[in-house]
């Protein structure tokens, strides 16, 4: 039956007619073949259109003699005015006119059928507009496919984007990357990068940018290619981070987008370790060879503010020196904010702490590292994960760097992005 107002589930269907005695006939066809719709009327393409500016209308029934339109002209502007929609409506002309030409340009024009008044009865009539509305929700469900496709393909380029191939020549110096994407499927703005000059420095960088999705992981790339082309093009350390700065804030969706950072400066000899932090957590420090590492945390003597915050203050490095082999380990804070499950007390600090925290880190990669130090970072998220109870909630980016001290020894180059279906389980 025909509904004077839209329940769940029924349909609008527009009826632009200028006779209200063809107005009352189209009615009572549509009472006649049972087909429950919300009926609404305009007397010309005028109070058409403007009941389509409401986003709610989902098949179009149009007469083809009104007052503001000649012929086709009717279809062919209110098809290119709901072609404007994420979700256009179907399209049915229902007209006097029996020319069959006619018919066929009225659907070349745009319409899904075409019905003649005298020759259409409740069976026809209500068969078409069920045939449209279905052809309608198809069309619906494929747009809404393509473009679920196209987003995760476009999220995959800026996860690749994100998690570059680091640029290290020297053998002896390991990174292991690793990346776990949050559960909510939207992309983060973890960032990181590991680039050797040619004077054999090593400079790595891990960053987040504030917030979740697509513009904020698009900055986080764009940042990541700035931060490697000053560092390529040998800015001063000094320097990078106010650049960088400078490339936030013209490239920032408003001012409220900030970014947390932390870069290492690490000397051609190895034997000294320069640690910027832009409001972001310090870094883990392993010492030692392999089977006696430990790790512990970096006590920050020089924190300086985010990125993008407009408060006075720079950042000054803050010197790490170091004997033999280490790695230094940075992560975002993705990580440390993982809720954890019951089972993870003998990990925590205390029983009862919710999130994981940077002790319940630290005593992670320990236990790992008393194990084995190769594939270290991999072996962490994954454990983490389990104490989570499965995908966390948050982008979470670890990036280790270090210096095995042995010449005989190579150091590891490993990189973990977790999307895969074995992660996902």
């Amino acid at each position: 039956m025909v509904s004077g107002v839209a329940g769940q589930g029924v349909p609008v269907v527009l009826l632009v007619e200028d006779d209200d005695g063809d107005a009352l006939l189209v009615t009572e066809l549509l009472v006649d073949a049972a087909i429950d719709v919300d009926l609404r009327r305009a007397r010309s393409v005028e109070e058409a259109e403007a009941e389509l500016a409401r986003d709610d209308v989902e098949c179009l029934l149009i007469d083809l003699g009104l007052p503001d339109a000649v012929g086709l002209t009717a279809v062919e502007r209110l098809r290119a005015l709901a072609a404007a929609r994420a979700d256009p409506p179907a399209l049915v002309v229902l007209t006097g006119n029996a020319d069959v030409d006619q018919g066929v340009r009225a659907v070349a024009a745009g319409a899904d059928d075409y019905l003649v008044k005298g020759e259409t009865d409740p069976a026809l009539l209500g068969r078409s507009l069920r045939y449209a509305l279905q052809r309608r929700h198809v069309v619906t469900q494929r747009r809404a496919l393509f473009r679920s496709e196209v987003r995760a393909a476009e999220t995959a380029r800026l996860e690749r984007a994100l998690l570059p191939t680091p640029l290290v020549a020297d053998e002896h110096v390991s990174v292991m990357v690793g990346y776990l994407p949050g559960r909510d499927g939207l992309l983060g703005g973890d960032f990181f990068d590991t680039v050797e000059r040619a004077d054999g420095t090593v400079l790595s960088v891990i960053g987040d940018v504030s917030g979740h999705g697509p513009d904020e992981a698009a900055l986080g790339a764009t940042l990541r290619t700035a931060w490697r082309t000053l560092v390529l093009t040998d800015t001063p350390a000094a320097r990078i981070l106010p650049l960088l700065e400078r490339v936030l804030l013209t490239e920032r969706a408003g001012p409220d987008v900030f970014v947390t950072l932390c870069m290492l400066v690490i000397e051609p000899g190895r034997t000294a370790v320069d640690v910027y932090l832009a409001g972001h957590l310090a870094p883990l420090l392993i010492t030692g060879p392999a089977g006696g590492a430990r790790c512990a945390p970096v006590v920050p003597s020089a924190r300086g503010r985010a990125l993008g915050i407009p408060v006075e203050g720079g950042w000054q490095p803050q010197r790490l020196e170091l004997e033999g082999p280490f790695s230094v380990v940075l992560y975002t804070d993705g990580l440390v904010e993982a809720e954890v499950t019951p089972d993870a007390a003998p990990v925590l600090p205390r029983r009862g702490v919710p999130r994981l925290g940077v002790e319940g880190l630290l005593r992670v990669f320990e236990a790992e590292l008393a194990n084995e130090v190769t594939g270290v970072v991999e072996r962490v998220l994954r454990r983490v994960r389990e104490l989570h109870g499965g995908p966390l909630v948050d982008d979470a980016a670890v990036l280790s760097v270090g210096w095995t001290a042995d010449d005989a020894v190579a150091g590891e180059r490993s990189s973990t992005l977790a999307d895969s279906v074995e992660w996902a389980r």
